[in-house]
């Protein structure tokens, strides 16, 4: 930039100055035609002394046959004798006006120059060459190219400093956000990033700490799956086990302790059976890898096949079931949507008092078919509503009760796969309402 401003303004000033001399040509071309036409040699000498000054510009006049006749630098000319290789002269005898840029006739300064034929009534007079120095000019130039370089240096120092003091409180918290990141990745989830900046680094700061946050309840997740599955596992596997070393040191010879053992057996293998089951539905399913058949599945055949299937466990705590379920048609994978229905009135018929009643309901809303599912049980109270939907995760209320605390995950996993949502509510003593959404067919 610094440059093209210098070159800007050394063109300007030399067009400036060009158009001056081709001005003053003008205007004294005028002057000295006159003199010339009346032949009046010492006239044309006064002209030329009086607008020449030797140290800056130099005005000669020469005659039709290129002879200098006068001259604003005497000393110097008398030394030329021929005025023909001079730039501009030849040009103007021959009738054309030149202007440029050349030395001095004997020296090595640059000069600005203009020759210009003198004519009157189509007659050649003779010619007018001015010249002025750039000497000045070029010296003033010159502290203007040092001035502007200095302060271009200066500028770029200060830029550079700038940059530098930029760069480090960029990269500061970059480093520091790559180091929370490495401790993260090594599993410590227990640090927080702080960066006091209100721009994006902050944001991203943020963003860190609330990945660390829920990498941390991830991590609490996985170990407390963990220990629960290994909890549920052991049980049965335990009790099995103890059954076998009581058969073999001799229990298998007595028929009813034998038959009772094996049923033990029988009972601990099923129990096994349906947890590895319930855990393999639920990691397909919160892996997304499990492939649902969607089509149009009429829900009051679902709902319909759900409770003949808790047919008998309702009949042997005397539960009675009281259905309003309007005619629609969901996208849906039927039997995943069964497998949902029927976790869902286990759950029911587990916690409600015997001669209860469940009652299920159902509409259309907008584009959702609602289903709603009531009991008549203790409720859930509002320290474990939040967390019933977790894996594992059981009330005290519970634990007299069979199960793990898998039914509840796999259905809130199934409908989500579905594109529904599932919300419980509730309250201590008035039973607990869990309430579905279903997208309807188009």
């Amino acid at each position: 930039m610094s440059g093209y401003i210098l070159w800007t303004f050394y063109a300007f000033f030399m067009q400036s100055r060009q158009t001056d001399l081709e001005n003053w040509a003008t205007a004294l071309s005028e002057s000295v035609a006159d003199v010339l036409k009346e032949k009046d040699t010492q006239r044309v000498q006064l002209i030329v002394q009086r607008y020449g000054a030797p140290a800056n510009i130099t005005l000669r006049v020469f005659d039709a046959q290129g002879l200098l006749l006068a001259t604003s630098a005497p000393q110097t000319d008398r030394q030329i004798t021929n005025w023909l290789p001079i730039p501009g002269v030849l040009e103007a005898l021959h009738g054309r006006s030149v202007q440029g840029l050349a030395k001095g006739v004997l020296s090595t300064d640059d000069r600005l120059y203009i020759a210009k034929p003198i004519t009157r009534n189509g007659q050649l007079l003779g010619i007018l060459r001015i010249s002025i120095t750039l000497e000045q000019f070029q010296k003033q130039f010159a502290r203007v190219i040092w001035t502007i370089s200095a302060a271009l240096g200066i500028t770029i120092f200060l830029c550079t400093l700038v940059s530098d003091r930029l760069a480090r409180s960029l990269s500061k918290p970059i480093e520091v956000m790559r180091n929370f990141a490495i401790r993260v990745g090594g599993g410590q989830f227990d640090g927080r990033l702080t960066i006091r900046q209100s721009n994006e680094l902050d944001q991203l700061a943020t963003e860190l700490n609330r990945m660390s946050a829920r990498l941390k309840s991830l991590d609490e997740e996985r170990r407390a799956f963990l220990a629960n599955v290994s909890h549920e596992l052991r049980t049965p596997v335990s009790n099995v086990q103890v059954t076998i070393e009581a058969l073999e040191r001799g229990a298998v010879d007595e028929p009813e302790l034998r038959d009772r053992f094996f049923q033990t057996i029988n009972e601990e293998a099923k129990r096994l059976a349906g947890l590895i089951h319930d855990l393999l539905d639920l990691g397909r399913l919160e892996a997304g890898v499990t492939l649902l058949e969607i089509q149009a599945v009429a829900l009051q055949s679902v709902i319909s096949r759900a409770i003949r299937a808790m047919e008998v466990r309702m009949q042997a705590k005397n539960v009675t079931v009281q259905v309003d379920v309007d005619d629609l048609q969901v996208m849906g994978d039927s039997e995943r949507l069964l497998q949902a229905f029927l976790n869902l009135l286990d759950n029911a018929i587990k916690y409600s008092t015997p001669n209860a009643c469940i009652f299920i309901a159902a509409s259309r809303h907008k584009q959702q078919a609602l289903i709603s599912i009531r009991d008549q049980g203790s409720g859930i109270s509002e320290t474990n509503l939040p967390r019933i939907f977790e894996q594992f995760y059981t009330t005290s209320h519970s634990t007299k009760q069979s199960g793990v605390g898998l039914g509840l995950a796999i259905a809130k996993r199934i409908i989500e796969a579905h594109g529904g949502s599932i919300t419980a509510r509730s309250k201590p003593g008035q039973g607990a309402v869990f309430t579905l959404s279903l997208p309807l067919e188009s």
